[in-house]
């Protein structure tokens, strides 16, 4: 599986790797890949890490399979993430808290993990309570056009009220694979 991770975007939700951040960027930058060296656990798997702006301090890149991209003016590290999510599909998780990348992200087909749903996988911790795509039932649906028009009744649902959406079953999956011992 192929992780395409947002830099700065995961550096600034963790504490620790935000204190490495305060004393340098390229501190911040080595902490975080030391972090996913360590949590490196299926060869398969090929890290991708993006970042802004061009490598200041010269430096071999990292070894094994974590590769790291600065993107190059007049692009952000979140279009070479756009980018790289349309290029691989549904081959690659995509992490990032940024709204808009995520979008981008689920259009081209990847599942999406948050900067903070990344690190607790990193981290081992238990797994975050499962949320459902459906409202409880009796509960209409905001958004849902049956209910806007002034039926007061929603439309009947399909489907098992218990089962994770699509979406939300990618996620899992992309968590399940990190927390692999």
């Amino acid at each position: 599986m192929r992780w395409l991770i947002d830099g700065y975007n995961v550096i600034r939700r963790d504490p620790d790797l935000r204190a490495h951040e305060s004393e340098s960027l390229e501190a911040g930058r080595t902490a975080l890949l030391r972090l996913l060296a360590r949590a490196h656990r299926d060869a398969r798997d090929e890290f991708t890490v993006v970042f802004d702006g061009a490598r200041v301090q010269g430096g071999a890149p990292s070894a094994g399979r974590i590769r790291v991209v600065f993107s190059r003016p007049p692009f952000t590290a979140d279009d070479e993430l756009m980018r790289l999510g349309r290029q691989h599909g549904a081959g690659a998780v995509i992490v990032t808290s940024d709204r808009k990348v995520q979008d981008a992200a689920r259009r081209a087909g990847c599942p999406v993990l948050t900067a903070e749903e990344f690190l607790r996988g990193l981290s081992g911790e238990s797994e975050p309570h499962r949320t459902y795509s459906r409202p409880p039932t009796g509960q209409a649906d905001p958004g849902d056009p049956a209910t806007e028009a002034g039926n007061d009744r929603p439309r009947e649902k399909r489907g098992n009220p218990r089962r994770l959406s699509k979406r939300a079953r990618a996620t899992a999956r992309a968590l399940r694979r990190l927390r692999r011992p």
